[in-house]
């Protein structure tokens, strides 16, 4: 099975299950679905950031201050969260992530429930080929500065700010 053909949950404004479709037509159409951002840091703090590889089906090559995907059908956000964050990061047995918040990204062609977690890991890291082409832990002043230098994915970009706006303070 590819990344296309995974089955989603479509959702509606208020993220209620409404049916399901296949990854590939959920992007391809629009349709609302679920995703978990996991804001990874290291021992001293660090934040994992990465690009992604250029065969993403969504913002390739872009890079990005979370690690995350799509909530498969039936699965919960705290799940995915977790799975997401192992299969990203190549490493296993994370703390389960703490959730931080939800909001609903919206760019005039796509549109997901986004939500948002934070985790530590002190374990090293092996990133999966598939999806990520280059890392590594910054500290967030280098993340801040960075910000304007590189092209970000946008539906990242927006957690990270909404994160800041929050006052919640990622540990």
């Amino acid at each position: 099975m590819t990344p296309a053909d995974e089955i989603l949950d479509i959702v509606d404004e208020n993220d209620e299950v409404i049916g399901q479709a296949p990854r590939g037509e959920a992007y391809t159409r629009g349709m609302r679905h679920r995703c978990a951002f996991i804001l990874v840091r290291d021992a001293e703090g660090r934040i994992f950031v990465h690009r992604r590889t250029p065969t993403k089906l969504v913002f390739p090559s872009l890079y990005d201050m979370f690690v995350g995907g799509v909530v498969g059908a039936g699965e919960s956000y705290d799940e995915a969260a977790l799975r997401e964050a192992e299969e990203e990061l190549g490493v296993s047995g994370l703390p389960r992530p703490v959730p931080l918040f939800k909001f609903l990204y919206e760019n005039g062609e796509r549109t997901w429930w986004s939500a948002v977690y934070e985790v530590r890991c002190e374990l090293p890291v092996h990133p999966q080929a598939e999806e990520i082409a280059w890392h590594d832990f910054l500290p967030e002043e280098e993340l801040e500065r960075r910000l304007t230098e590189w092209e970000w994915t946008p539906d990242g970009l927006a957690a990270y700010e909404r994160l800041r706006e929050s006052g919640t303070q990622p540990s």
